[in-house]
């Protein structure tokens, strides 16, 4: 069995592990010490050595990412976290934040200091208020220590760090509508080209990351990248979180090398939460991946082998679902919030998601036919690759995986006009449409 890593929650269980305090009593900020002896294009060396691909759900290489950024030229340039942790069934970057602020923070010093920015952005989403307020905290306490600020350590580097709260959209959880947001107005994707890179956040060179991938760096740089790359697969270096919620016995973060199995991490959250009932179909990546099913247990959870599968790794969010679930009522659930989600900026997504929505609700309750199914499939293929941006992509993917998998699921609410695993719902729903 792939053995737990615990890095980033070795000391979760201690008293006030979010404070400065106990950071620094397990190695806090001898990364960013080290890091300011360097040359930043060492640095950047070390995270392309060590393989870190970007943690919230593309998986592009981070040391790769930051190089494309252009030769200074007296402006400023950004670094930007996105902590808008929005998918359904992600929950990896908020607990990290809550518990460990530290390790981001002495990422975004570290990283700041490689790509020559000074000043850094991290954008977390507003509901999110007892994180907010725990990361202002964390904040401020870097700038008392001497971490943050003016001539950090005597290295003549200077750094400020901005907390902003979002107003709440799953939208901004992709980069450019993320920047639009920054500064202040409506989040919707940007054209593309000019890339952040060359032209993000206030027109100047920004690097936009993950909390996961950012906090990463700073052990990199206290470890050493050997050490990193060490662990995990060979084109998917290092360590992850992986968030198993639903019908396990013990749901919670799992800190794991990539490349553990759902059998391994299921073993680990001690079984199924009812033997008698196994387990039907499984999120890899959160609900805008491609479903798995129990032929997938043993699949490789890395970048690479997860796409050859038919699915995307993205933020290792392992939503699992026992026979006792419905397929189409949950897929339909999903549909519903990114209809709901949609920014509305381009028709494939608008219009898309809604005929989405209308077909589902009506299939959940046995109406309609198998031609429907097929309607369904059209309707994700004029999505697909045509949306401005990877909601539209991602709205299609649970819709179409799960007519892949259980088509017969969908037809057995058409020929028992019902959803089986709740006729009072749908009897409900025909008495409410019956004058339609």
């Amino acid at each position: 069995m792939t053995q737990l890593t615990p890095i980033f929650t070795r000391y979760w269980d201690q008293p006030n592990s979010w404070t400065l305090e106990t950071y620094a009593k397990h190695s806090g900020y001898e990364g960013l010490k080290k890091a300011l002896g360097m040359p930043p294009a060492d640095i950047i060396a070390s995270v392309k050595d060590s393989g870190l691909r970007g943690r919230g759900g593309a998986g592009f290489a981070t040391g790769v990412k930051w190089g494309f950024l252009p030769p200074p030229d007296g402006g400023p340039r950004y670094l930007v976290v996105n902590a808008d942790e929005s998918e359904p069934g992600t929950c990896k970057d908020i607990p990290l934040m809550m518990a460990t602020p530290h390790f981001l923070i002495e990422g975004v010093a570290i990283t700041s200091f490689a790509i020559g920015c000074n000043h850094a952005f991290i954008y977390l989403r507003g509901e999110v208020v007892h994180v907010y307020r725990r990361l202002l905290r964390a904040v401020e306490e870097a700038y008392a220590a001497g971490h943050l600020g003016k001539n950090i350590h005597g290295s003549g580097f200077d750094l400020d760090v901005t907390v902003h709260a979002g107003a709440g959209a799953y939208i901004c959880g992709e980069e450019t509508a993320l920047l639009d947001s920054l500064e202040g107005r409506r989040g919707q994707p940007r054209l593309r080209p000019p890339f952040p890179a060359v032209a993000g956040l206030y027109a100047r060179p920004t690097v936009v990351n993950n909390v996961e991938s950012i906090a990463s760096v700073a052990p990199i740089l206290l470890y050493g990248d050997e050490w990193f790359s060490a662990m995990g697969t060979e084109k998917s270096k290092g360590y992850g979180f992986f968030s198993l919620s639903g019908h396990v016995k013990n749901p919670g973060q799992y800190e794991a090398p990539l490349g553990i199995t759902l059998r391994e991490l299921i073993d680990m959250a001690g079984g199924m939460r009812d033997e008698n009932h196994p387990l039907k179909f499984w999120t890899p990546g959160g609900s805008s991946t491609p479903l798995f099913t129990q032929e997938h247990l043993d699949v490789p959870l890395d970048f690479d082998s997860v796409a050859a599968a038919g699915s995307m790794l993205g933020t290792r969010a392992l939503q699992i679902f026992d026979d006792t679930t419905c397929v189409v009522r949950a897929v339909d659930r999903w549909t519903d919030f990114y209809k709901h989600e949609s920014c509305g900026k381009c028709t494939p997504c608008r219009e898309g998601t809604w005929w989405l929505k209308q077909i589902l609700g009506r299939l959940e309750h046995g109406h309609g036919d198998e031609e429907d199914l097929e309607k369904l499939l059209d309707v994700c293929d004029n999505i697909l690759g045509r949306s401005f941006c990877a909601l539209g992509d991602g709205a299609t993917s649970p819709v179409t995986s799960s007519i892949q998998y259980f088509r017969d699921e969908y037809l057995a609410h058409l020929t028992q006009g019902g959803c089986p695993f709740d006729r009072d719902a749908s009897a409900v729903f025909a008495k409410e449409n019956a004058h339609a």
